[in-house]
């Protein structure tokens, strides 16, 4: 028989060793935002939280935005996601999905909001009948559905406008392309801080929990509590305080950035809504 030299025994070993090293690697898990803000601000505001929880958790995360809040969630509902922050997916066919809360941003609750520019004549919501009211997309639970199901409660009739996201909504509004937009009361005040803008609230709802931090079923438990850690200790840690603060300072929140543990029942009120919600807003 003929001997096989060391150098035809390397070539056929290298396939099966660069298989086994392939077979070894760490998976990437794609974790998506909703677009609060604009495209660059967004991305400013996560990168530095992402590479943070990847590093201390072992669990490499990939920061995946969409240009829009609804490109993004379109990610998740396409199961191309597998970690998210949000509050898009409490509707009954969405909770089918299997996703699972396990933590929030540690902020005051948020309300959904109709407003108008401080100096708007527009004082009540039935000034805004036949005109465009502007939305940043129909994504969004609080800043769209709520405020949306008002205005069809109260019989007010409008023009809908989608924006992409609330920082290109707020431009809408206060350049006159819209007499009033539906916000979420915690961008509100980031943006009047971050702008100088002044707003003039129309309506504002009853108060909500701040978007969640969710895992994918997929994903396996060990590694979502290895991520859950990272991110609830972030802010107890001096590199992730720094990286909290920062990000605070980015979009002008009125309190210290940090997240803390939650998990299902914190999001009823959600899943409530959804039970009361015009039948197209579900």
């Amino acid at each position: 028989m003929r001997t096989m030299t060391r150098a035809g025994l390397a070539l056929l070993l290298l396939p099966l060793l660069c298989g086994q090293a392939a077979a070894a690697e760490p998976p990437t898990y794609n974790f998506s935002p909703v677009n609060q803000y604009n495209l660059q601000v967004s991305a400013s505001f996560w990168n530095p939280i992402v590479r943070y929880v990847s590093a201390k958790s072992g669990v490499q995360l990939n920061l995946k935005l969409g240009r829009t809040s609804a490109d993004t969630t379109s990610f998740v509902l396409a199961k191309e996601v597998d970690f998210a922050f949000t509050n898009h997916l409490f509707s009954p066919e969405r909770t089918k999905m299997g996703w699972t809360v396990f933590g929030r941003r540690n902020a005051e609750p948020v309300r959904a909001q109709i407003v108008v520019p401080v100096d708007s004549p527009v004082r009540r919501l039935s000034d805004l009948a036949n005109s465009i009211v502007v939305f940043p997309g129909p994504e969004a639970l609080i800043a769209y559905k709520m405020t949306y199901a008002q205005l069809l409660r109260q019989n007010v009739p409008v023009t809908v406008a989608f924006a992409g996201n609330m920082d290109a909504a707020f431009t809408q509004l206060f350049s006159g392309r819209a007499k009033a937009a539906g916000a979420n009361s915690q961008l509100v005040g980031n943006y009047s801080g971050r702008e100088d803008k002044r707003f003039r609230v129309l309506w504002s709802s009853a108060p909500f929990n701040d978007l969640a931090l969710m895992a994918s079923p997929r994903v396996p438990a060990e590694q979502v509590r290895a991520v859950a850690e990272a991110f609830l200790n972030m802010h107890r840690d001096p590199e992730g305080r720094r990286i909290l603060e920062a990000a605070a300072e980015l979009v002008h929140a009125p309190e210290p950035l940090s997240f803390v543990a939650a998990g299902d029942a914190d999001y009823a009120a959600y899943r409530s809504f959804y039970q009361a919600a015009p039948a197209e807003l579900r």
